[in-house]
């Protein structure tokens, strides 16, 4: 069995902590291998919270006097002095993260994501983005480096931000590959934003319908993409013009217009100002 894990203060006894909103207490990773199973059982809980990830595999849980089966792609949530019974099997493969935590807002914090209002069991679909949160928090623990206590409970609210916003689009395997796409697509425009861009030829490199693209991607980030590739421009040029010494024409080359008067029409179109006010007007 693979095991890796970290505790706060090296303690491993579950405790409350009251002084602080979030605090996350231990957090760790099983990977089932050659054992062939792996049983939990608190009939009386713990005294924190317990937030289990399915990375892969599954896992059998007992909740409700019931035996359930969680696939990968779900997150399990268990509450103060709530029982916990469940158990891994070798020949599942399973791959589990977990993490304790506490604090004097806890319930407020998961009301504010509004998570697990209607049970125990989220499906999150599996990202990355949960596996890096996870295994950044065993090492905080792990190397305890300065300011590591409030770096860990922002990394837990980073998790519960990302489950939020997973957990809608993890109801349909169709939603799941539209996600995948526009943030795929999202990536890259973040990445080239500043080099010639043709979104019809972007949507015909990966074989998907100009139009649907197009409508998926403003419904993805709210705007469609050529505004998005124009709102980084802009954003980046009032950087640049706020925080260099570069010209004006410079500074429209460097966000990808080779014409600087367009540029700065473009700009005072978007923002009211010409650039050459907007780097003097400091409010």
């Amino acid at each position: 069995m693979y095991i890796n894990s970290g505790y706060l203060h090296n303690s491993l006894l579950d405790f409350k902590d009251k002084s602080k909103p979030l605090v996350v207490g231990s957090c760790g990773t099983y990977r089932l291998i050659h054992q062939t199973k792996l049983p939990t059982y608190r009939p009386r809980g713990r005294i924190d919270y317990q937030l289990l990830y399915i990375a892969a595999g599954k896992g059998h849980f007992f909740l409700n006097g019931k035996e359930e089966i969680i696939e990968a792609g779900h997150m399990i949530l268990y509450k103060p002095r709530e029982m916990q019974r469940y158990v891994y099997y070798g020949t599942d493969q399973t791959e589990v993260y977990w993490v304790h935590f506490t604090g004097n807002n806890v319930k407020n914090i998961l009301r504010e994501y509004h998570l697990f209002e209607s049970g125990q069991i989220i499906q999150t679909g599996n990202s990355t983005e949960f596996h890096q949160i996870f295994r950044k928090m065993i090492q905080e623990l792990q190397l305890t480096r300065p300011h590591y206590e409030e770096y860990l409970s922002l990394l837990l609210r980073e998790l519960f931000l990302l489950i939020s916003r997973q957990a809608p689009m993890g109801i349909s395997s169709q939603n799941r590959m539209l996600q995948k796409e526009m943030e795929e697509a999202t990536q890259y425009f973040n990445e080239h934003f500043a080099e010639e861009i043709s979104i019809e030829q972007y949507a015909m490199d990966k074989h998907l319908s100009i139009s649907w693209f197009i409508r998926s991607f403003k419904r993805y980030n709210s705007v469609t993409p050529l505004q998005y590739i124009l709102n980084l421009r802009i954003t980046n040029a009032k950087t640049l013009l706020r925080t260099t010494t570069y010209s004006v024409s410079e500074v429209a080359s460097i966000v990808g217009y080779n014409n600087p008067l367009y540029f700065s029409r473009l700009f005072k179109k978007q923002t009211g100002l010409p650039p050459s006010e907007f780097r003097n007007n400091k409010i």
